[in-house]
């Protein structure tokens, strides 16, 4: 499963894409603009980004330029139907892997993305997972072990069991005890803290993002749990 985010300003075709490559068990989101994608977060947390080059605002050369400073191993599909050699040029000059002019059809756009996909499966696995020993309470990759405390481990937890590695606003603030009127700034404290210690034992890029009404997800982390982590109930201060 990749992570992937379409830029279409046109409604309908964002639709139709996002129902296209969910379909084949992708993980997707839609923005109508630059600025809409920028406002929802970064490009750390995507595999793939499908973007229209004539969007409202920031345009899509630009916008795929500023994405590439930021993650430079991100898949671009530019889609647009901008199909001068010139203008091909010039995309693949600022930062696509594929350039597809439109119309394209679903299978076209399905194998340019399975071929990113392998890409993307190769460049991984050259990088080391991160290891969560439950027991000492550690996260360990790259660099020196991180220690972790009880609640976080039990947060970490939660995140590699849930389906997708998503878990929801409200069951954080189960494992948090359950508190009456626990905020949203809160639980956001804890996501980020959690996202330092996961960067310190040599997570990439965002390693939890945000999902809009919803909760947080895992951005695609290889994490292994080498011991199963005793049920506390609640997670302490």
């Amino acid at each position: 499963m990749l992570t992937i985010a379409i830029i279409e300003d046109n409604p309908a075709l964002c639709e139709a894409l996002t129902d296209v490559l969910a379909a084949e068990g992708h993980d997707v989101e839609g923005f109508n603009s630059a600025e809409a994608f920028w406002a929802r977060g970064d490009a750390s947390p995507y595999d793939v980004l499908v973007l229209d080059l004539n969007l409202p605002g920031e345009d899509g050369i630009s916008f795929a330029r500023r994405v590439r400073a930021i993650n430079p191993d991100v898949g671009i599909v530019m889609l647009t139907a901008r199909g001068e050699p010139n203008e091909r040029r010039i995309g693949y000059e600022n930062g696509a892997d594929i350039y597809l002019t439109k119309p394209s059809s679903a299978p076209e756009l399905t194998a340019s993305v399975s071929a990113l996909a392998r890409r993307l499966r190769r460049n991984r696995r050259e990088e080391p997972a991160l290891v969560l020993d439950g027991a000492a309470m550690t996260l360990s990759g790259g660099a020196e072990p991180v220690a972790l405390s009880a609640a976080e481990v039990d947060l970490l937890t939660a995140f590699l069991d849930a389906p997708n590695h998503r878990v929801s606003i409200s069951r954080i603030a189960a494992l948090m005890g359950g508190e009456v009127g626990i905020s949203k700034a809160a639980i956001e404290v804890r996501i980020v803290r959690l996202r330092k210690k996961m960067m310190m034992a040599g997570a990439s890029g965002q390693p939890i993002k945000v999902i809009r009404n919803y909760g947080y997800q895992l951005s695609n982390q290889k994490i292994a749990k080498v011991t199963s982590s005793p049920s506390r109930g609640r997670m302490p201060g």
